[in-house]
């Protein structure tokens, strides 16, 4: 019997009266309300839809150190966008119906909003920007943005009067209630909705500067806590989650001594090119032995995202739609669909 990089055995190998499902985390499969699938299996699933990727595009989308191949677009992203693209018309068709119900026709159209969410060095930016280029390029040519959490970070000068640099990308270190705010101008249906902007370069929010948003179809939000829940007050307090504003929501899962590979990795070859800018917050880590750097690589890990990814991004994978479950060479092994 074989399993993918992360234990989980393929669907059509398992048998269902043994142990516990290391995806879902239940006993028996019949339990999961997760349907699993193969790569080939899931692949079969694209059907008749086009690959509108060519070769040039697929590489352009990839980040640094993800790589993703035509192939891996055919196989699981078609397939993915097919499957998108029919719970996006019956979202419309519900919407519609609703407004006859309540007598509303003619509201402002509410966005699909589809959520991202992994570990970092997962995979997540590139896992984003295709599945954004794939449905953009569907016949009927819907308005597709992306946005990341990444803008929603407090400013560093607010984390170091916090003493919480090095918890950044921890959920105490986002500005939960304007990115709340701003899913709720989405959902509402505003024309126009700004977005605080990242610098990966300064490692910083850059002041004064946004990212509008003019009237999506599709919004796609991408993010290491897009799907944690807040604490739930004992006395039923409405209190809003992020992922309350998804539609649709999918985690990139990787082992952990994979994530913690393409996460050095990643670091090193960073080392030999944005590094080296002037301007870039981390030009110190240029100037190291490769030891030196490989040191500094593991103990941010260790330190900062392992804890990160063990304490409060892992445990909300259960709460996906859909499960892309990655193997060693980044290539994704398995899928799991949470049942309708």
């Amino acid at each position: 019997m074989t399993k993918t990089a992360l234990g989980v055995t393929p669907h059509s190998e398992r048998d269902p009266a043994v142990g516990q499902d290391p995806v879902t985390g239940l006993g028996p499969e019949r339990l999961s309300p997760y349907r699993l699938f193969t790569r080939e299996e899931w692949a079969q699933l694209r059907a008749d839809t086009p690959l509108t990727l060519t070769a040039d595009d697929v590489t352009r989308l990839q980040s640094l150190n993800d790589p993703i191949s035509v192939e891996e677009v055919e196989a699981i992203y078609l397939p993915l966008s097919r499957l998108l693209s029919l719970y996006v018309a019956a979202t419309q068709g519900l919407f519609k119906a609703t407004q006859r119900f309540l007598m509303a026709e003619g509201e402002a159209k509410v966005p699909y909003i589809i959520g991202v969410a992994g570990s970092v060095a997962v995979g997540k930016s590139t896992t984003a920007r295709v599945l954004t280029a794939l449905m953009a390029r569907w016949p009927n040519t819907p308005k597709v943005d992306l946005v990341t959490t990444d803008g929603f970070l407090l400013p560093n000068a607010e984390l170091k009067a916090m003493d919480a640099m090095d918890r950044k990308g921890f959920p105490e270190s986002y500005d939960t209630a304007a990115l709340l705010r701003f899913l709720t101008d989405i959902k509402a249906g505003k024309k126009r909705v700004a977005a605080p902007l990242y610098s990966h370069l300064v490692y910083d929010v850059v002041p004064g500067e946004e990212r509008v948003v003019e009237s999506p179809d599709i919004l796609i939000v991408e993010g290491l806590n897009v799907l944690q829940p807040a604490r739930l007050p004992r006395d039923g307090t409405a209190i809003p989650f992020v992922s309350d504003f998804f539609d649709f929501s999918i985690y990139l899962d990787g082992h952990e001594d994979d994530l913690h590979r393409w996460y050095v990795n990643r670091f090193l070859r960073l080392r030999q090119t944005a590094f080296r800018d002037p301007l870039s917050y981390f030009r110190r880590y240029a100037e190291v032995t490769e030891a030196e750097a490989l040191k500094i690589a593991d103990t941010l890990w260790t330190t900062i995202n392992l804890p990160n990814l063990r304490d409060n991004i892992l445990p909300t994978r259960q709460r996906a739609s859909l499960i892309l479950a990655k193997g060693a060479s980044h290539r994704i092994e398995s899928v799991a669909l949470r049942r309708l």
